[in-house]
């Protein structure tokens, strides 16, 4: 009994400072937590990512219309709140002015006439003239603003998966090569070397043309050749870091390599890992809108933000939302991601401690 309270009186010494009083360790990640807090522009880029993430991991059971239903008589909607058997009625009504004016009449013909009456009667009935595209509809009569939602769950997931997967394959190789040194070290980092020579998007080009346009093989044919960098940032901070004296001690009780480095190393580069990750996710959605692009991203019905601005640019000067709405879509959540790694970055960094 004596011994556990002299114990207990030798902690709570501990927790004093020279002026008696009691002092509350704070560790790594509630010190970088309270300086992101002071940094508006990061809590409103997490906000942003976290309603981005939130909306897409719901968006099977939000209220919207199927991204893959087709509308023929809805095609080229602009967006609107109204009906879309208004806005097509006021469409088709603004046409006909149109060739009434270059013709020099001021009436309909009888056949546009009856045209205007058959789908005023049509409108009335058919109850799929009752739904509202906010944000306008495609060339197939598809709603934009259901295809940006799931558009954004491939985008975003491709970016996590990705990086997830960049980030296991670096940190294995990284902390392997920088841990063991020698032979090993110089053969993977050589290894790296000819893999930073070879064109990035050239070879997951070559990918995807060789194993197919799969989701999957995007996804793994993005990452294999994103971790390179990861890589070599690991390798650099656990070469600084063996030969620490809490390394030194672990060594003198018997631990093992790859408990040193997973219980000890690994613990002490996860802030710059958490950085290298919130910037790398808008690299990987932009790689993949690249490859949307030029046509090897996802296949029909499927659709990511950059096959929506793919489609968009085909016919941005007579209908323009179908670019605008994914475009600015993709630009807020690539700023959001920057906004949160450049304030994680700043978080995560000793120097900054005593900057505000």
């Amino acid at each position: 009994m004596c011994l556990i309270m002299a114990f207990s009186r030798k902690k709570v010494d501990a927790a004093l400072n020279e002026f008696n009083q009691q002092v509350k360790s704070v560790s790594l990640s509630q010190d970088a937590w309270k300086r992101l807090k002071k940094n508006k522009m990061a809590i409103f880029g997490l906000l942003v990512v976290l309603l981005y993430i939130f909306v897409s991991i719901l968006a099977p059971i939000l209220p919207i219309y199927p991204y893959e239903r087709q509308e023929i008589q809805h095609i080229y909607l602009p967006p609107s709140f109204q009906r879309a058997g208004t806005v097509m009625l006021e469409t088709r009504k603004a046409y006909l002015a149109k060739v009434m004016a270059h013709e020099g009449r001021t009436e309909y013909t009888e056949a546009e006439q009856a045209e205007l009456s058959a789908m005023q009667a049509d409108i009335e009935t058919n109850p799929i003239h009752k739904r509202v595209y906010l944000l306008g509809t495609d060339i197939l009569g598809r709603d934009v603003f259901s295809r940006i939602i799931y558009g954004g769950r491939i985008s975003i997931g491709i970016g996590v998966v990705g990086t997830i997967t960049a980030l296991f394959i670096g940190i294995f190789f990284g902390a392997v090569a920088g841990y063991a040194g020698g032979r090993l070290d110089n053969f993977i980092m050589r290894f790296v070397d000819v893999m930073y020579g070879l064109p990035y998007m050239l070879v997951v080009i070559i990918l995807m043309a060789i194993m197919g346009r799969n989701v999957f093989i995007l996804f793994m044919a993005i990452a294999l050749v994103s971790w390179l960098t990861i890589a070599r940032v690991v390798r650099g901070q656990i070469i600084s870091l063996k030969n620490s004296e809490f390394v030194q001690a672990a060594k003198s009780i018997g631990a093992r390599a790859p408990r040193i480095i997973a219980k000890h190393l690994l613990p002490n580069t996860l802030g710059i890992i958490i950085v290298y990750s919130t910037l790398s996710l808008p690299q990987f959605i932009m790689n993949e809108s690249f490859l949307s692009f030029l046509g090897l991203g996802v296949s029909a019905p499927l659709a990511s933000w950059g096959s929506l601005v793919s489609e968009g640019v085909k016919g941005m000067e007579l209908y323009p939302w179908l670019l605008t709405a994914p475009a600015l879509t993709m630009t807020v959540f690539l700023f959001a991601m920057n906004f949160l790694g450049d304030g994680l970055r700043d978080s995560f960094d000793p120097q900054s401690k005593n900057r505000t």
